[in-house]
C-alpha cells in the first residue's frame, strides 16, 4: 500500500509538472518559432502579437524591424473554391502596425520601408466578384474573387487610424493618408489625402 500510495503521489508531482505554465509557455515559444519559420522570408528584429491570423506565410516576405500589435490578420489565398491564385506580400524594414490591421491579397502587395499603419487599417488586392449586374446574381461569398491589380504602397508612408485601400492602388512615398480614408485610386508621393474616396488635400514640397 506505502509503495501504491508512492507511485501515484510521484504520477501526480509529474503530472503537475508537465502541466505547469512553464512547460506550457515552452511548448508555446517552440511551436512559434516553427511557425515563424514558415514565412517566405522573415528578417531580424520582429515583434509579432500573440492574437493574429497569419494565412499561408509561405507567401509572406517580412523585412527586419517588423512590429504588429493586436488583433493582426494577413491573408495569402492560393485558392478559394476552385480558383487558384499565386498571392505575394512584401513587407519592407521598419514596417510598423498598429492594432486591427487586415491585409488580404490574392495577386500582390507590397508594402515599402518605414511604414507606419494606425489602428483598424484594412488592404486588399481584390473583392468578392466583379462590380457589374452579372455578379448580383451570384451570393456574395460564393462569387469568384477578383483583382483589379496590385497594391503597391511605397517608402515612407503614414497611414492614418480606420483606413481602408482597395485594389490596383498605388500609394506614392512620403504620403499621408488621413483618417477614415478610403483610398480607390493611385496617390501622388509628398501628398496629403483624405476622405472618402481619398483626394489631395495638401502637397508636400
Amino acid at each position: 500500500m506505502i509503495l501504491i500510495s508512492v507511485k501515484r503521489k510521484l504520477v501526480e508531482f509529474i503530472y503537475k509538472i508537465i502541466n505547469s505554465q512553464f512547460y506550457k509557455d515552452l511548448y508555446d515559444q517552440n511551436n512559434r518559432k516553427a511557425f515563424l519559420g514558415e514565412f517566405k522570408f522573415l528578417g531580424e528584429s520582429h515583434s509579432f502579437p500573440d492574437n493574429m491570423i497569419i494565412k499561408n506565410p509561405k507567401y509572406i516576405s517580412i523585412g527586419n524591424g517588423f512590429a504588429a500589435m493586436y488583433n493582426l490578420r494577413i491573408e495569402a489565398w492560393d485558392k478559394y473554391g476552385e480558383q487558384k491564385f499565386f498571392p505575394e506580400i512584401y513587407i519592407g524594414n521598419n514596417v510598423v502596425f498598429n492594432t486591427d490591421v487586415h491585409i488580404g491579397c490574392i495577386n500582390k502587395i507590397f508594402i515599402g520601408d518605414n511604414v507606419l499603419l494606425a489602428s483598424r487599417i484594412y488592404i486588399s488586392d481584390h473583392s468578392h466578384g466583379e462590380v457589374n449586374s452579372e455578379a448580383l446574381k451570384v451570393a456574395p461569398v460564393h462569387r469568384k474573387l477578383y483583382s483589379k491589380g496590385p497594391v503597391i504602397i511605397e517608402n515612407n508612408v503614414w497611414i492614418g487610424e480606420n483606413v481602408s485601400i482597395l485594389p490596383g492602388v498605388k500609394i506614392g512615398s512620403n504620403a499621408i493618408i488621413g483618417a477614415n480614408a478610403v483610398v480607390t485610386k493611385d496617390v501622388p508621393a509628398n501628398s496629403v489625402v483624405g476622405g472618402n474616396p481619398a483626394r489631395i488635400i495638401k502637397v508636400l514640397v
